[in-house]
């Protein structure tokens, strides 16, 4: 695929007629610390997840996207780990976001989206395209927003949500929030486990060694200092164990141990047409391999990283903003296979938005890194904003982003590299929208050219390490329709539906990328009458290849979820979910498949 042929997608699509998506919600009396998220998005394709929608699906952040996105997810089974595609690119081209600061894995580059519990976050905004200019190395494909919110009004709330299903499943989360007009709190507690024993369909087997558990704490504090200044600190713990379950042909005895820290300090300050932050972050991961559960031996890995970040923003009129941004972010690996390296990097970062017209607005953004490590290329974003009419709006966005190699990468004491190169992607999209009353559209077009992208290969010697070779080609298509109307008192309904269609090619080889599907088509519906609300959501993904010659290939599946939610009283809902109603017999990875039909009995309380 030419460069030639992607201005050809774009270009067809100024021809074409299309609704839009909505972007990101502003919600009034709410801070977020992911300031640029809101500021400097406007030339981007973005999506807020409600609570609503949560609820509606499985504990893991990766339900919550696979059933309402466009991006892919390879499972290894239910609960195992999980990885995504975003636009045809890997899962560490993927940046996961907390709370403004990235938290993609320092060792293997990614983050496993099973371990991430979706109840612990006032919001979850996905944002599509290259971001690394922002937020730094892996935002390619595109980035996962994780926000907690913090409120200076005054309310005291407790909620409780559990469910109960099929192979023992059970997941709790409690949240409670008490604030002021001066201070503000709030603590979530959140418990998931499985026995995850659930039959292979069609066969006499059943998956083995797949149980899991994973407990999780949040705390968020606020304290007001005065109207133009505050201060804020998030924490999150993460404890999870789980049991790796084998395949159709082979069984497996190997479990894994995480623990996950992370924490966060903000201290805002607004004085006239300037807004000060200084951000402190300390985060720490660590895992422990078994390959025989039984037996006490283990290989390690742990992360600790120090991040220090000033963040200056200034109006210089009522049309021009001006951002600032300085950061300096050091980490330490270590662990069984890998030394005890560090590495520190400085950043600077330069975000403007200009509104030029009435109808016009654009954004640029420049980002260069320091480090010993690596060599980082110069990035930038240029972005474009147009509101054509009233209901219709064009986006435009060219960016050059990155991905840093990983301490794997670097220092694998069985074949690390230390020359490894970023990898680098230069990517163009084009947007249409239409907004009405009760209905959104948008149709997307993408390119990205990917180069220096690390694999490992073996070597003259047989030993396999990581090289900068492949270069890949993404692009293609994103819509996403999204109508909610309501009918009168008793009635209203909701329906959106996302599609995709991705070619994702080695250039060398021309053949598309294992794992990544061509089509994929997500659809939800909900309708309410009264106290009562029966909803259904669909899944559909195309095939995918499973080999790098794509001789061999995984079929394409469909999937439904159905369920009902009742108001008993005011304050508590009370929920059935019924998982693959259709009892579809399908695997996201070769020989790794996903349980049949299966039930959820669930519960919500607003007290």
């Amino acid at each position: 695929m030419t460069r030639k042929k992607g201005f050809l997608l774009l270009l067809l699509l100024l021809c074409q007629f299309a609704l839009g998506q909505m972007d990101t919600i502003h919600l009034k009396h709410v801070i977020i610390s992911d300031t640029q998220l809101n500021r400097f998005s406007k030339s981007k394709t973005t999506t807020t997840f409600t609570d609503s929608i949560v609820q509606k699906n499985a504990a893991s952040l990766t339900s919550l996207l696979n059933y309402n996105s466009t991006i892919y997810f390879k499972e290894n089974g239910l609960g195992m780990v999980s990885s995504p595609s975003f636009r045809g690119t890997t899962a560490q081209q993927t940046a996961v976001i907390w709370n403004g600061i990235n938290i993609n894995s320092q060792l293997n580059g990614q983050t496993d989206f099973n371990t991430i519990v979706s109840n612990n976050y006032n919001s979850i905004v996905v944002r599509a395209g290259g971001g690394s200019s922002i937020y730094g190395s892996n935002a390619i494909g595109g980035s996962i927003h994780l926000n907690n919110s913090v409120e200076f009004k005054k309310q005291l709330s407790n909620q409780f949500f559990g469910s109960y299903g099929s192979f023992n499943t059970l997941n709790a989360n409690y949240k409670f929030t008490a604030s002021d007009v001066k201070w503000s709190s709030q603590i979530v507690v959140s418990r998931n486990s499985s026995d995850n024993d659930y039959p292979y369909l069609n066969t006499n087997q059943k998956n083995e060694n797949g149980q899991f558990y994973n407990t999780s704490l949040n705390a968020i504090l606020g304290y007001k200092i005065n109207p133009k200044s505050h201060l804020k600190f998030y924490s999150q713990w993460y404890d999870g164990e789980r049991h790796f379950s084998g395949t159709l042909a082979a069984p497996s005895k190997s479990k894994y141990a995480d623990l996950n820290f992370r924490n966060l300090a903000e201290l805002m300050v607004e004085h006239n047409a300037f807004v000060s932050t200084v951000k402190a972050a300390y985060l720490s991961e660590k895992y422990q391999y078994f390959e025989d559960k039984d037996q006490p031996n283990f290989s390690f890995g742990k992360a600790e990283t120090a991040l220090l970040k000033y963040d200056l923003l200034y109006r210089f009129s009522q049309k021009i903003t001006f951002n600032t941004l300085l950061d300096y972010t050091h980490t330490k690996g270590f662990g069984s296979d890998l030394n005890e390296n560090r590495r520190g990097v400085f950043s600077s970062v330069f975000l403007m938005k200009h509104q030029l017209l009435n109808q016009l607005s654009y954004e640029i953004n420049f980002r260069k890194e320091v480090t010993n490590n690596y060599e980082s290329p110069f990035l930038y974003s240029i972005g474009l904003h147009y509101n054509a009419t009233k209901y219709y709006h064009l986006k435009f966005n060219y960016s050059k982003n990155f991905r840093i190699p990983t301490f794997n990468d670097l220092y694998w004491q069985q074949g690390g590299n230390p020359n490894l190169k970023p990898e680098t992607a230069h990517q163009f999209e084009l947007s249409q929208e239409i907004k009405l009353k009760n209905t959104s559209l948008s149709v997307t077009g993408f390119y990205n050219s990917l180069t220096d992208l690390i694999s490992w290969k073996p070597n003259d010697t047989g030993l396999w390490q990581p090289i900068n070779t492949e270069k890949v080609t993404a692009y293609g298509l994103e819509a996403n329709l999204n109508y909610k109307r309501k009918l009168n008192s008793n009635h209203s309904i909701e329906l959106g539906t996302n599609y995709s269609y991705t070619i994702s090619e080695n250039e060398q080889t021309q053949k598309q990328l294992i794992y990544v599907p061509y089509h994929k088509m997500t659809a939800s519906v909900a309708y309410s009458y009264k106290k009562i609300t029966f909803y259904s959501n669909y899944l559909f993904n195309g095939q995918v290849f499973t080999s790098l010659d794509n001789e061999y290939k995984l079929k394409e599946y469909t999937v439904v979820n159905s369920g009902i939610e009742y108001d008993i009283f005011k304050k508590c809902t009370l929920g059935f979910r019924v998982q693959n109603v259709f009892n579809e017999n399908y695997q996201s990875v070769a020989q790794r498949p996903f349980p049949g039909r299966n039930y959820t009995l669930n519960f919500n309380i607003n007290l």
